[in-house]
């Protein structure tokens, strides 16, 4: 794996959005996005990485070829986006009724089971992840892994250990590197972080 394949999440994330290197969009221009990032994921699930084009998406979604490119300078660069988006979907765990180890398990479970139900989402997700140099790719990854950060560190809470949640932020993508490879399912995944979270944030529960 390339290093170049590693999220950046040094650091503490800024929620705006050029801070993360995300292009602002109006109201008309949100819409066409999500129309072609809808289309995307769709034919994701019916098809694979290798059959998907940005045109046939842009066929799907209803848009002009020259219109899906504005937005999404590659295919790779299309699932990248999909992938943030589903991410962002995640909810954050910060009940203070429920202990540490708690809320941070149920984080990570949450992330990893994002695309555990469909295979070819998450084939795609981790061919497009974990390998390239494309710069608009990198940045989107470096957007995932301030998602990553910020859920991690919502849920360790305020005066979490950098050390903790750096520590978490590995296992994670270790964890996503083993399933993406076919090693253990998500499934599989999502369990054996229950235990690692014990080892590392302890086990109060």
């Amino acid at each position: 794996m390339s290093s170049d394949a590693v999220f950046d999440v040094t650091g503490e994330p800024s929620e705006s959005s050029a801070a993360l290197g995300e292009t602002p969009r109006n109201r008309r221009q949100e819409e066409t996005f999500r129309k072609v990032l809808t289309a995307g994921l769709e034919m994701l699930r019916e098809t694979s990485y290798g059959d998907l084009t940005v045109r046939a998406v842009a066929a799907r979604a209803k848009v002009a070829p020259a219109t899906a490119y504005t937005y999404f300078s590659s295919k790779n660069h299309l699932i990248a986006e999909i992938y943030l988006d589903l991410l962002k979907q995640v909810p954050f765990f910060t009940d203070v009724n429920e202990p540490m180890p708690t809320r941070v398990e149920q984080a990570l479970r949450s992330m990893a089971l994002t695309v555990a139900d469909d295979p070819e989402v998450a084939a795609a997700c981790t061919t497009v992840l974990l390998a390239g140099a494309d710069p608009t790719v990198r940045r989107v990854r470096d957007r995932i892994g301030g998602e990553i950060h910020r859920r991690i560190r919502s849920a360790v809470g305020p005066d979490a250990d950098p050390r903790v949640v750096s520590a978490l932020e590995m296992t994670f993508f270790g964890a996503l590197v083993n399933a993406g490879s076919g090693v253990f399912t998500y499934h599989q995944i999502a369990d054996r972080l229950s235990y690692v979270v014990g080892l590392i944030a302890g086990d109060d529960r």
